[in-house]
């Protein structure tokens, strides 16, 4: 090794990477503050770990963070295709700074088919699956799955309503009547006629819809020719309107076959992965998705794709390791399907481990032709306009950041690093009072890192002692932060910022939503703590209360601020204080509830009515005891069948 890498790093991290051996695996490494600043894997661990320290990276990007690694963790694994999948997992769960990294809080939605029921309805599912019922998808977005549901109600007539409502009906619904459903909850169609509807609808979601209306075809002239004039009819309906629904959708003549098509966009220093999915040969829609740290990572240029093809003596584009990155940390916890089709080329390895990953084959098609060519230039064109879409909103946001910084006179490193908390009270004539923070940074709203907090010991009503409570609770791990490392303040706590966590870090601006006696309030707080109170702010309704008009009111001693109706700084800290107040009211409605219905939680479970959840509360003393009961246990109560069991246990957990 060269001894320009020395100085910069221990002898005891050099000797453990000159003792790595010459196996697959992961390595990662950490910042002397313990921060995870990147995770990749290797085909050699030794060869690959060994050539950051080799080489001069000068004043790149890469070379800046080789100089902050302090601590090196390896894991060797069996297989290049094992790393792979290891790596992957680790940059989904623990988000390193150097990695490109994709977030995707929300689930994906199912349609559900219940036939476990002597009767299946269809009906819309997000949440973990099991083989007690059949399930389609994933869809995109909750959209495609009604409008398949509503495909099926048109088509083949099956029911969607609840299994306690179809136990109690006594005469057909509205949906009889307008013929998307066959009642059969009042015995209007015999069962051996709906299964028959039942095969043909999940059929026609795999996609064999012409194998679904030769079926019908051939099976309307025997009806006829049997006299049974009006089940034929009911079959020529059928033909009709599965007839209509092909004609409006656009389908691939023999393909069938599940497919996403996955498009990249890049522009601006930001990224877009379009990702549209194909199920049973029909376009169900897409999803655009927008990661994150896309240009440090880039820049570092080591994301495992760009090494493999360097190997091979080819040089990968931007969009190749974005994609790349996606489909590696995308289909970690979903499975994919057997094809995905996009213009730029995916690591045949990753697809391999992901294929073995999921128990079936993946293949990659580059070069698509007739429909799915079609599909690409759709999906391409629509991540084109998701990056135009996300970049004009984050220019404005942007701007808005800069003009409240220049209103507030803060300097050119809190401009582009602004961090700011936002605190509101809500509750219902002092029930269920909550408190929210919600946080702005880096140019957005970042929900991951919002917090309620459930005030306790006050007087209700009492909002003055609830601001109290909330703003001491949050600011005293700050206070002893500082404490700890007087120096972090001023000046010197920006190059803490990369030091300490964001939630031990003392914001640049606090909105607390209200006027002079919040604003005294929060002075209070944090003159005891010890903290600046230059960066207390309190938003104050302006005359009549109209939105527009608010005024903002300092803690410090500056005199009240009235800013124009269209002042981008106010229509900053108004869209952030209605989040605090749009967090706070959804969390203190959900107490409140919460505290009134106490076990009504049971009676939203299909198939749990008022004397069953009666019985359930009676027998283990109340709703904690039913949620800590096992299935077997809950089996024990008279009514509880082991399919109930098993979907109240389901439902709790």
């Amino acid at each position: 090794m060269s001894d320009s890498s020395s100085p910069a790093h221990s002898a005891e991290l050099l000797a453990q990477v000159a003792a790595l051996p010459h196996l697959p695996g992961v390595y990662r490494y950490f910042a002397a503050d313990g921060a995870l600043l990147y995770v990749g894997k290797a085909r050699d661990l030794r060869k690959r770990v060994s050539s950051y320290f080799q080489k001069e990276h000068g004043g790149t990007r890469i070379g800046l963070m080789v100089t902050r690694i302090a601590r090196l963790d390896t894991t060797v694994t069996r297989t290049e295709a094992e790393a792979l999948l290891l790596e992957n997992n680790l940059i989904k769960t623990q988000n390193p700074r150097y990695n490109i990294l994709f977030r995707d809080d929300k689930s994906y939605p199912y349609l559900q088919i219940t036939t476990a029921h002597a009767f299946p309805r269809v009906a819309y599912y997000r949440g973990a699956t099991d083989r007690r019922q059949q399930y389609f998808g994933p869809y995109p977005n909750a959209w495609s799955v009604k409008e398949s549901i509503a495909v099926l109600q048109k088509v083949f007539q099956l029911r969607t309503c609840e299994d306690t409502v179809f136990a109690n009906r006594s005469r057909p619904c509205l949906l009889h009547q307008i013929h998307r459903c066959t009642a059969p909850c009042v015995g209007k169609i015999r069962p051996d006629d709906y299964a028959r509807d039942v095969e043909h609808a999940v059929r026609f979601l795999r996609g064999d819809h012409g194998v679904v209306l030769g079926d019908l075809q051939l099976q309307m002239p025997s009806l006829s020719e049997a006299l049974r004039f009006e089940e034929a009819a009911v079959l020529r309906d059928q033909i009709a309107a599965l007839s209509g629904v092909l004609q409006q959708q656009s389908m691939e003549v023999g393909g069938a076959q599940d497919a996403d098509i996955l498009a990249v966009a890049l522009g601006g220093g930001r990224a877009c992965v379009n990702l549209a999915m194909v199920r049973g040969g029909r376009h169900l829609g897409d999803r655009a998705y927008f990661p994150s740290q896309v240009q440090a990572a880039l820049e570092v240029e080591d994301t495992s794709f760009a090494v493999a093809a360097q190997e091979a003596g080819l040089a990968p584009s931007a969009a190749q390791s974005v994609l790349h990155a996606f489909v590696g940390q995308h289909y970690i916890q979903m499975a994919p399907p057997p094809v995905l089709v996009c213009a730029e080329p995916i690591d045949p390895e990753l697809l391999d481990a992901l294929g073995e990953h999921a128990g079936h084959r993946m293949l990659q098609v580059l070069l698509p032709r007739g429909q799915r060519r079609d599909w690409l230039d759709m999906a391409q064109k629509g991540a084109q306009i998701a990056l135009a879409r996300l970049l004009s909103e984050e220019g404005s946001q942007r701007e808005r950041t800069i003009a409240l910084a220049q209103t507030l006179g803060l300097g050119a490193e809190q401009t582009e690093n602004l961090r700011v908390e936002c605190f509101d009270i809500s509750h219902t004539a002092g029930e269920a009072t909550q408190a929210s923070c919600v946080v702005y940074a880096e140019h957005a709203m970042q929900p991951t890192q919002y917090r309620r907090f459930r005030i306790n010991d006050i007087t209700p009503g009492d909002d003055y002692a609830a601001m109290r409570q909330v703003l001491s609770r949050r600011y005293k791990r700050v206070a002893e932060a500082q404490r700890q490392d007087p120096a972090q303040t001023g000046d010197a706590q920006t190059e803490a910022h990369a030091q300490i966590a964001d939630t031990a870090r003392l914001p640049d601006l606090v909105l607390v939503d209200g006027g002079r006696g919040q604003v005294a309030m929060a002075r209070e707080v944090f003159t005891e703590l010890g903290l600046d109170l230059g960066v207390i702010v309190g938003v104050e309704k302006g005359e009549g209360r109209k939105v527009g008009l608010e005024e903002l009111v300092f803690a410090d001693g500056r005199p009240k601020l009235t800013l124009p109706a269209d002042s981008a700084a106010l229509m900053l800290v108004a869209q952030i204080r209605d989040e605090a107040h749009r967090f706070a009211i959804t969390g203190m409605r959900a107490a409140r509830a919460k505290v009134r219905t106490g076990g009504s939680r049971l009676e939203d479970i299909p198939g749990i009515g008022p004397k069953r959840r009666a019985k359930l509360l009676a027998r283990f003393g109340g709703i904690r005891g039913v949620e800590a009961a096992s299935e077997d246990a809950l089996m024990t109560v008279d009514g509880i069948s082991r399919e109930l069991a098993h979907m109240l246990y389901k439902a709790l957990h």
